[in-house]
């Protein structure tokens, strides 16, 4: 029996607008996906500081957005890291801008560096989700500690640049599980609660370690915490289908729906209007679901 709708009321008292309003939707959330780089996989996710983007993130809140979540570094198969100093010049004005001019908008801002996790908590954004839960930079667990906001700890294995290169594990969910017990004692300790859960699809993992994870994600809700899924236009979609990243929204609904079914509470996406159409839908069947 899917339990998302179970978490939602924990989402409530995790994310709140930079007013501090909460969400309060009673549903699972739509995050949708910009990216500050020249390189991230779909190239419609791209985006340059301007009035196109200020444009794209009204347009994305007018489509259902609840958070918007924006990162400055590609982290896809291969992608090599541009430093630091880069993440900073393209993610603080873009931060400035939309507290500008969207002052309630909740904002993840995604980076694996405790610094640029510190600036950008400054601005006031809401939350951070790290592809390393903490384990880029040692420093990130005292940044979130000292903000008390939610943070998104994703599973990956190895580093972006390699993480392809034959991804092994004796259980893909039994592994992950595993991973995060530990993080979630580690982070505890430092007093972090409002933790979400990432099982990372696509990062260090086979097609089939990805369906593995897909058809296994309620195992996560054990942990009692929130689940996000972020399986929008990515490789086990598109080449499973001998397709190409922008012909895979239609497999991208599907495979949200899968996750909703399967307890995300959160859906990563880069079609904001599909992935709200999937909830509402989604939201509607499972009142009508017997236990």
């Amino acid at each position: 029996m899917n339990t998302a709708g179970k978490v939602s009321n924990t989402l409530e008292d995790f994310w709140k607008t930079a007013s501090g309003k909460s969400l309060n939707t009673g549903r699972p959330l739509v995050m949708g996906i910009i990216n500050l780089t020249p390189d991230s996989f779909y190239e419609n996710s791209r985006a340059e500081v301007g009035d196109d983007f200020i444009h794209r993130v009204g347009k994305m809140l007018e489509d259902g957005m609840d958070i918007l979540d924006i990162g400055a570094v590609s982290t896809r198969p291969g992608s090599e890291d541009p430093g630091l100093q880069a993440e900073m010049d393209r993610l603080l004005p873009a931060l400035s801008l939309l507290r500008k001019c969207f002052p309630e908008l909740c904002i993840s801002v995604d980076t694996f560096r405790a610094d640029v996790a510190g600036e950008a908590l400054r601005i006031g954004v809401s939350a951070i989700n790290d592809i390393s839960a903490g384990g880029d930079d040692d420093q990130m667990l005292k940044v979130i500690a000292g903000h008390n906001v939610p943070y998104i700890m994703m599973h990956k294995q190895g580093m972006p640049a390699q993480m392809q290169e034959k991804p092994h594990y004796d259980d893909v969910l039994l592994d992950i599980s595993e991973f995060f017990r530990l993080k979630i004692e580690k982070f505890n300790a430092f007093g972090i609660k409002k933790i979400i859960l990432d099982p990372g699809f696509g990062f260090g993992k086979t097609l089939e370690h990805n369906y593995q994870l897909l058809a296994g994600l309620s195992h996560f809700k054990s942990f009692g915490y929130p689940i996000l899924a972020g399986i929008s236009r990515k490789s086990m979609l598109y080449r499973l289908l001998d397709i190409t990243p922008e012909e895979a929204m239609n497999a991208s609904s599907v495979a949200n729906t899968l996750a909703l079914y399967g307890g995300a509470d959160i859906l990563r996406v880069h079609d904001v209007k599909q992935a709200r159409e999937v909830v509402e839908i989604f939201s509607m069947y499972k009142r009508f679901l017997h236990d």
